[in-house]
C-alpha cells in the first residue's frame, strides 16, 4: 500500500469537486478502499479547515459540510505529527516547506499536489505527484497484480 500526503489544495478540490471522477476524488476514494494510506497532520487539518471556512466556499458547501468533511478525513487517515520545517527552506514557497518535511518524517512514498512551487522541488527526497500522476500510478500497480 502506498503512503501518501495530499497537499490541501488536493483535499480541497476533493470536498468541492461535483464530478466522481475528478482526480481528487479518485484519490480520496482510493484512501477509503485501502489502496492507499493518506497521512495528515493536526497542520494540514487546519490549513483544509481554514480554506474550507471561507465565505466564497458557501457556494459549494454549507460550514457543516467543511466542518464534516475535515472530521471524516481526519477519521481515515493515519494523523502524524507536526515536524519541525526544515532548514534551509525547500520550496520556493517556504509556507510549503511543512507538507515536504511531513512527507518524509511519516516516511511518505508520495506528497500528491497541484501547487507548481511544490511540483518544480528538485530533489525532495520523496516522489511529488499530481493527483492525475498518483492515480496513473495506482492503475499501473492495479495491472501489475492481475
Amino acid at each position: 500500500m502506498i503512503r501518501v500526503v495530499a497537499d490541501a489544495n488536493v483535499l480541497v478540490s476533493a470536498a468541492l469537486a461535483r464530478d466522481p471522477r475528478a482526480p481528487s476524488v479518485v484519490l480520496l476514494d482510493a484512501a477509503l478502499a485501502g489502496r492507499l494510506e493518506l497521512i495528515t497532520s493536526p497542520a494540514l487539518l487546519a490549513e483544509l479547515a481554514s480554506v474550507l471556512s471561507r465565505p466564497r466556499q458557501r457556494r459549494y458547501l454549507s460550514i457543516e459540510e467543511a466542518e464534516r468533511f475535515v472530521a471524516d478525513l481526519a477519521a481515515v487517515t493515519v494523523l502524524a505529527a507536526d515536524p519541525p520545517s526544515p532548514h534551509p527552506a525547500i520550496c520556493r514557497d517556504p509556507a510549503d516547506d511543512y507538507l515536504v518535511a511531513l512527507a518524509l518524517s511519516a516516511d511518505a512514498e508520495a506528497l500528491v499536489t497541484g501547487d507548481l512551487d511544490l511540483l518544480s522541488v528538485v530533489e525532495p527526497g520523496v516522489a511529488v505527484l499530481t493527483p492525475r500522476d498518483l492515480i496513473e500510478r495506482l492503475e499501473r500497480d492495479d495491472q501489475a497484480a492481475l
